[in-house]
């Protein structure tokens, strides 16, 4: 019986020996993945006080508000923003009647934007003093259309306030909001 084993694991031995190396798989595939964030998020930086000048009733009194700009470091594909821009009345003393120039008298352009990066299309809302408009209500100062990634824009815009006939004498304050979305 011994004998018949040993016959038997040398016939194996014999058929493994002839059949030679199992055949080696000569490729591998390692999927990989990885994660690009982005930088940050949409932003807008406004100057913080502007002081556009004086004039008497029935004038106008116009200045630049200082540099605005819109950072976009969302790395979108299709990274589209439009920023708005709106005023409140401007008031002095106790605020009455003769104390209030109202946001219908208050006017805006952005002109062409100073400094721009990034691809895409960047448009002003108002490129020239004569497309000036009253943004009693939001009105479009800038936007951004195309490319990808990161970009910015910088411009800085002209406020233009008529100062209407039986207004008093005083330092007024008004608030220019811009919104970018």
């Amino acid at each position: 019986m011994r004998r018949k084993i040993l016959a038997g694991l040398a016939g194996v031995a014999a058929v493994v020996a002839l059949a030679g190396p199992a055949a080696a798989d000569t490729t591998g595939e390692t999927i990989v993945t990885l994660t690009v964030d982005a930088a940050g998020g949409l932003s807008i930086t406004v100057p913080a006080t502007a002081n556009i000048g004086h004039g008497v009733e029935g004038s106008t009194i116009s200045g630049q508000l200082g540099p605005v700009t819109v950072l976009d470091q969302r790395g979108s594909l299709t990274p589209n923003w439009t920023v708005n821009v709106f005023s409140t009345d401007f008031t002095t003393g106790g605020g009455t009647s003769g104390e209030t120039i109202a946001n219908i008298n208050v006017l805006y352009w952005s002109g062409n934007p100073t400094a721009t990066a990034g691809g895409g299309t960047f448009t002003p809302g108002q490129p020239n003093s004569g497309d000036q408009v009253i943004i009693n209500v939001p009105r479009t100062a800038m936007s951004h259309t195309g490319g990808t990634g990161n970009n910015f824009a910088t411009w800085n815009p002209t406020l233009v306030v008529n100062v209407p006939d039986g207004t008093v004498q005083g330092v007024y304050t008004g608030t220019v909001t811009h919104q970018v979305f």
